[in-house]
């Protein structure tokens, strides 16, 4: 009888060692969902003391429900949930935050808002830029003591100057870096009643500007 092979047992002792890629995979995943939960409960806590939720930089996709069970005893006065991966705020959020002054929506893949977020009543300041907004929603224009609003970095492109003469309370908005028309962003240009912040329009190259 011949002798095993030293090499061939060499080779069948590794591959049994080496383990299942997905299982790897699956292993890491798990392990960073945990260290994002436990960052987000961790900060639920934090905001039971001064009433500021801070939940940016936490890989969220939405928020979990757990922060309205979490927060339920809280009157939150802020909220940031920037640099996340957010897609939608639902309907469920004003209700819960209802006393929110300030909100930090910036930097996800956000193109709607309720349209209850008119009722945010004490909200001060609001924050969406750098999202996927292609118009300003119009519950915005609705919100009684919004102030400033920064919509900065997004895909705007035309504005309704009506419906912004008529908001209420704003007194400041950042339309920088969206590729306005060129009536909305002549239009914004002479709107006197708010402040509203332009990048300088870039003149498109078949705009006859003779006519």
């Amino acid at each position: 009888m011949r002798p095993p092979n030293q090499y061939s047992e060499s080779v069948v002792a590794n591959e049994a060692e080496e383990p299942d890629p997905r299982a790897v995979s699956m292993m890491i995943y798990t392990r960073l969902a945990g260290r994002a939960v436990i960052r987000v409960v961790g900060r639920c806590n934090e905001a039971k003391e001064h009433s500021n939720l801070d939940l940016s930089r936490c890989e969220l996709m939405q928020v979990p429900d757990a922060v309205y069970h979490l927060m339920r005893h809280t009157e939150l006065k802020s909220c940031d949930l920037s640099d996340n991966v957010i897609t939608k705020i639902p309907a469920k959020f004003v209700v819960k935050f209802a006393f929110l002054k300030k909100l930090n929506l910036s930097h996800n893949q956000m193109a709607q808002l309720p349209d209850g977020f008119s009722d945010l009543s004490s909200l001060r300041r609001l924050d969406i830029s750098h999202n996927s907004f292609i118009s300003l929603p119009n519950c915005i224009f609705k919100i009684p003591n919004l102030k400033e609003l920064n919509a900065s970095n997004n895909h705007i492109v035309d504005v309704e100057v009506e419906y912004l003469k008529e908001a209420p309370s704003l007194e400041s908005v950042d339309l920088t870096n969206n590729p306005l028309t060129r009536n909305s962003h002549s239009e914004l240009e002479h709107l006197t009643k708010i402040r509203i912040i332009l990048s300088p329009r870039e003149i498109e190259d078949w705009e006859d500007l003779n006519v």
